[in-house]
């Protein structure tokens, strides 16, 4: 990932960016594999990031009904 951190909506916006890009065959074999693990390390962030805000909420809810 780069150094700032991204928010999840720049994550996914972006990781509709390389699908798009991938789709209408714009690139060539080198750029396709560094789109691809790109694309990998998004997908990971994402699914992250949707765990810890379930968690939270998770936790939210459980201290609401207390």
């Amino acid at each position: 990932m780069e150094n700032k951190e991204l928010t999840y909506e720049e994550a996914y916006l972006e990781l509709q960016n390389i699908v798009k890009e991938i789709e209408d065959n714009n690139i060539g074999l080198d750029t396709l594999e560094q789109h691809l693990k790109r694309a990998s390390c998004l997908i990971d962030y994402c699914q992250e990031k949707l765990k810890t805000v379930e968690i939270d909420i998770n936790k939210l809810i459980a201290d609401l009904e207390k």
